[in-house]
């Protein structure tokens, strides 16, 4: 299964330049714990992905260190050039990638290294557990209808 049929494509992101206070608003407004950090491209208004911000690199690099967050942008915290899944990968290959990494989340770009979506564990969770219930499904049908045949 390719990754594009997985991930999520209504992505919040946001810009380096950001305050790092402007970030955790937008993740508490948003109910989300990661963005993806982008620029613009200018050749066709798309997104290049520049890095990742989560509510984690929050606590453990801004909180912890007693950093002041008001004197902090986004760029100063994200994880920067942050490794993607093209679009067109296999599902199996990402989650080599975010094992090996790993990381819950990771962007997903096009053909053009543009920002289509984010995979995430969630959404692979739920296509797998899809997956085995029908597997599950089967075998109880196949079951009854062994038990119907029997004398």
């Amino acid at each position: 299964m390719e990754v594009m049929k997985l991930c999520r494509r209504n992505v919040v992101t946001i810009r380096p330049l950001e305050e790092i206070t402007a970030a955790a608003r937008i993740m508490r407004e948003q109910h989300v714990g990661y963005l993806v950090v982008v620029e613009p491209l200018i050749a066709d208004a798309s997104q290049r992905v520049v890095g990742v911000l989560t509510d984690r690199d929050i606590v453990v690099k801004v909180i912890a260190r007693d950093a002041d967050p008001r004197t902090l942008r986004v760029g100063d915290v994200m994880t920067r050039d942050p490794v993607t899944a093209s679009a067109t990968d296999q599902l199996s290959d990402a989650l080599r990638s975010m094992r090996r990494l790993g990381v819950r989340r990771m962007p997903v770009v096009g053909h053009r290294d543009q920002l289509v979506g984010v995979l995430s564990m969630d959404e692979i969770i739920d296509a797998l557990s899809g997956e085995l219930s029908d597997v599950a499904g089967s075998i109880l049908t196949e079951r009854r209808t062994e038990e119907a045949l029997r004398p």
